[in-house]
């Protein structure tokens, strides 16, 4: 089977094989980042922002994944609301994006790095 994107083997038996692109982690990763109060939204390189600014969301914006061997590395990058603890609100997107994907692919989440890219001032 041809395929164009990079994808993670999750599960293979006697029925077949079981196969999520990496684009779809990261996608599991942006959602569960976002629910977290105190981010204000994924922080992305100049096309991902020229794309949201056309109205067409990506919601992988801001989220590298990589495998290394059986597990997965996730790098997350947000901008954060003004007021909040960035400490705070790191931790909390770290635990929630662990979560989110081991939950929902199994896969094994090594670690899950958050670099802060802006502070939102949009509300002071």
């Amino acid at each position: 089977m041809a395929e164009s994107r990079k994808t993670f083997k999750i599960k293979t038996d006697e029925v077949g094989e079981v196969r999520v692109a990496d684009e779809v982690v990261a996608i599991i990763a942006g959602l569960a980042a976002t629910e977290i109060e105190g981010v204000s939204s994924m922080a992305g390189n100049i096309t991902n922002e020229i794309v949201s600014r056309l109205g067409m969301k990506n919601l992988s914006k801001g989220i590298m994944v990589e495998v290394l061997e059986d597990e997965v590395k996730v790098d997350v990058a947000i901008n954060i609301a003004y007021g909040f603890s960035i400490p705070e609100v790191s931790l909390k997107v770290q635990e929630k994006v662990k979560s989110a994907i081991e939950n929902m692919t199994g896969l094994t989440v090594a670690v899950v790095n958050v670099r802060i890219a802006s502070v939102d001032m949009q509300d002071k």
